[in-house]
């Protein structure tokens, strides 16, 4: 399991403001993006999201709701996981590209479930210009979590 050592609380109230801008894609369980990284670093109680049939419009998240920087091939990364799901998350392969601005991640979080079906997930991430760390930009499902036997990846 990657573990955290940069913190979000290490990065300035600019840098803060930069990242709570970026656009990312999510597709997920039929949710689409595109979000802003906003509704991610929000540790208040702003509208997030509604519950049909309820008054649920909101809720108080607590720290363990906020995402935090993950170290994934001693580089910081920051996913849209809450960090109270981190120890459910396990790497499966990362593919970085040759300037070693962009990766590629395809991991599993067995956080809700352990069937294959529901813990594939992929993340593609850019280094934020000027720092040393890396945002996600797309996080989608993925339902192949082995590769197939007749691919020369592991």
């Amino acid at each position: 399991m990657p573990k955290p050592v940069m913190k979000l609380a290490d990065l300035s109230e600019t840098i803060r403001q930069k990242v709570a801008k970026v656009r990312w894609d999510r597709i997920v369980e039929k949710h689409e993006g595109p979000f802003d990284w906003q509704c991610i670093l929000d540790d208040d109680s702003e509208p997030d999201f509604f519950v049909p049939g309820t008054n649920l419009s909101r809720f108080a998240r607590q720290i363990e709701d906020i995402p935090e920087f993950l170290i994934i091939d001693d580089r910081p990364i920051l996913l849209p996981i809450p960090r109270k799901y981190h120890q459910n998350i396990e790497i499966s392969r990362t593919i970085w590209s040759a300037d070693g601005n962009s990766v590629t991640i395809f991991l599993t979080d067995t956080t809700f479930s352990t069937d294959w079906f529901e813990i594939g997930y992929l993340a593609v991430c850019d280094k934020v210009a000027g720092e040393n760390f890396w945002l996600t930009i797309l996080y989608h499902e993925r339902f192949v979590i082995e590769p197939d036997s007749i691919f020369e990846v592991s």
